[in-house]
């Protein structure tokens, strides 16, 4: 069975359906969300709209680790690390519709300014990427550590009964510590200074701004 070699335009256009359907659309997870076991736990008003807030935040991230990876596998400088983004990425989308899904549960929706944290988080890829594999892969380090510290902190701030908001972001979290553990392993350096402080500056902007928008 012969094997179609994707042209620029292909890839072209591959490349904005998976962007359309990052900020817009409802992506397929490969597997099923940790959360569908659990039951519901009832929510009063105020707590709905925290947990709402909060998973919107986790969302965002998710929109924004698509863009991340894809811009950086668009200049990957190997196939090899190229193959790891894809990958990485595909988990990512779990993470995505599992967030989707649970915002609909809380009668909530994403954030009203996905098409700029996806355009921001893609530019920022492409242009680690542009400087080499080992700073990209720095890059998912770096932003997968400062990913799993957040979820800690959302585990702690979620409302005491809401196991299912818990789980999904529990899973998230595992995840993520073993995407930094094998962006590391495939070469991934640590970024010099002051890169980390300044990604932790925009993350928290962008926080603040999802929680509420």
């Amino acid at each position: 069975m012969s094997v179609r070699t994707l042209s620029p335009l292909d890839r072209l256009l591959a490349g904005l359906e998976r962007a359309m359907e990052a900020v817009a659309g409802s992506p397929e997870a490969a597997r099923p969300s940790p959360g569908h076991a659990l039951a519901d736990a009832p929510l009063d008003d105020a707590e709905r709209r925290h947990a709402a807030g909060l998973m919107r935040i986790n969302h965002v991230g998710e929109v924004c680790a698509q863009a991340l990876y894809y811009g950086q596998a668009a200049l990957a400088r190997t196939d090899e690390t190229r193959a790891h983004l894809m990958h990485a990425a595909q988990e990512e989308t779990d993470h995505l519709a599992w967030c989707a899904d649970r915002l609909k549960e809380l009668d909530s929706r994403p954030s009203l300014l996905n098409p700029l944290w996806y355009a921001g988080s893609y530019a920022i890829g492409v242009a680690a990427a542009a400087v080499g594999d080992p700073i990209s892969l720095g890059f998912v380090v770096e932003t997968e550590r400062q990913v799993e510290a957040h979820l800690a902190d959302h585990l702690e701030r979620l409302p005491p009964q809401d196991e299912r908001s818990r789980a999904i972001l529990r899973q998230m979290q595992a995840d993520e510590v073993r995407h930094a553990q094998a962006a590391q392993a495939r070469g991934g350096i640590d970024l010099p200074f002051p890169i980390p402080g300044l990604m932790h500056a925009a993350s928290s902007v962008m926080k603040t701004v999802a929680y509420r928008l």
